[in-house]
């Protein structure tokens, strides 16, 4: 029989055997394992990690991510010959937000430099180690060694190739063992003006049996001109650690480009609850990733984003677990108003030999515009026999019989409206369990709806 698909189909009286039909599906799958391709970068000196990331840097293109088949992630308009990587003198100005806020520990990164680092009184002396990056390498570097890159990319595209070659300054935290803080560490990047290539880096080990809560944030104001955020965040967590991580990003209405890489790293009988919360900029692109690498832990990846006027999101979350029994719950919610685009890809894999694990992944979604496009794209890639592991998602716009019901007590329309939308995003909100960031977001989701105002009502007028 003549192989169709081969370009020099095999003479008669061959031995050569005709290929097993490509079984559907083939093709996603290997898409989405190229994706998570080579986790992890072998052990070298920081110099050579740089000298080889900056050799990929400069053979590489900038990056384009397909969604959906429908349209694209792509960066190809962006100069980054235009930009620059400015510093600053060291500064103990605090973000509005922060200032009184209880911490263990704050770090703030202004566009190339770290300018502030406050360690709470005492928590040096229990071993606990918070410095930028830079620090790290030349006064820690055999914890720094250990970790730095663990599960992390030099080459998979051009910015995260970037993020390892020219990074600057950087966050560094580590808990040592049996210690648990209820105060949260605070890290802060800031974009301080357009024009702007901030390469960024976070390294945090959380050691054996400790509990902390760690805080991220990506913050700009409205900003002129093109800026990148380049980002890397790696967190691990040791046999029995616990972690409460959130991070914001807000880059403001200028046009700020984040390509941002978090990986988490869940040890033996450890627990994360990570929530990442999206609320502004130009073009957002993250790859979220949680991996479970020890039996018995555990994970709530919680996240919400809100899109609005012109705004392009890109999200890759992924639910890894790499050894069982082991437990998992992602949960997802999102919204898009104006002309924004976004799109969520959530996927679950379970590696072969990881019996016994147990998770499910769920998105919702509310579209607020008729012009605004939202897309979800749940995966499973399953490689062991004895697990539970599903997904289901919904999307959904206002209703306007509710609606309606609110202004018959006493609401007026866009009062109602924002108790919708509010509420459809209060249940990951509350489960951050700290009343200082839950106002922050709740603010940020606040001002999003009355900008998409005029949006929201034409497109229930339009219905």
């Amino acid at each position: 029989m003549t192989d169709a698909a081969s370009p020099n189909p095999p003479e008669a009286g061959s031995s050569r055997e005709t290929p097993a039909p490509r079984k559907a599906g083939t093709a996603r799958e290997a898409t989405l394992n190229h994706a998570l391709d080579g986790t992890g970068t072998p052990r070298m000196p920081l110099a050579e990690s740089r000298v080889l990331a900056a050799d990929a840097y400069g053979r590489l293109g900038l990056p384009s991510w397909r969604r959906s088949g429908f349209w694209t992630t792509s960066l190809g308009q962006l100069d980054l010959d235009a930009l620059e990587t400015r510093t600053h003198a060291p500064d103990s100005t605090l973000p509005k937000f922060l200032a009184g806020a209880p911490a263990a520990g704050v770090l703030i990164q202004r566009d190339g430099s770290v300018v502030h680092v406050r360690l709470n009184d005492g928590l040096a002396e229990r071993g606990v180690i918070l410095c930028s990056l830079e620090d790290a390498a030349q006064n820690h570097p055999q914890l720094f060694e250990r970790y730095y890159l663990r599960r992390l990319q030099l080459d998979r595209h051009k910015l995260e190739a970037a993020s390892a070659a020219f990074w600057s300054g950087g966050a560094f935290l580590y808990v040592p063992p049996d210690l648990q803080l209820a105060e949260p560490f605070q890290i802060v990047y800031e974009i301080s003006q357009g024009g702007t290539a901030q390469y960024a880096h976070t390294l945090a080990i959380v050691d054996r049996g400790s509990e902390i809560r760690l805080r991220e944030y990506g913050l700009a104001g409205d900003t002129e001109g093109d800026s990148l955020h380049a980002g890397q965040f790696e967190l691990y967590l040791e046999n029995g650690a616990r972690c409460r991580l959130a991070q914001l990003v807000d880059w403001g209405t200028g046009p700020v480009h984040d390509v941002s890489t978090s990986v988490v790293e869940v040890a033996r009988d450890g627990y994360c609850h990570w929530l990442p919360a999206l609320l502004g900029g130009a073009l957002v692109h993250h790859h979220d990733e949680i991996a479970i690498a020890g039996p018995g832990a555990d994970m709530a990846f919680r996240g919400l984003f809100f899109a609005e006027r012109h705004e392009h999101l890109d999200v890759f979350a992924v639910d890894l677990h790499e050894t069982g029994p082991s437990g998992g719950d992602v949960h997802w919610r999102g919204a898009a108003s104006g002309e924004s685009r976004a799109s969520f890809e959530g996927l679950i894999k379970i590696n072969q030999g990881a019996q016994q694990s147990h998770t499910y992944l769920q998105f919702h979604s509310m579209l607020l515009s008729a012009d605004a496009e939202l897309d979800a794209i749940p995966s499973v890639l399953v490689g062991a026999d004895d697990v539970s592991a599903s997904h289901g998602g919904t999307v959904g716009e206002l209703d306007e019989e509710l609606i309606f019901y609110m202004q018959t007590r006493g609401l007026t329309r866009p009062q109602a409206v924002r108790v919708i939308v509010e509420g459809f995003f209060e249940p990951l909100i509350v489960q951050l369990d700290d009343p200082a960031l839950e106002q922050l977001i709740r603010e940020r989701i606040g001002a999003k709806l009355a900008g998409a105002a005029d949006d929201i009502e034409r497109y229930a007028l339009a219905r």
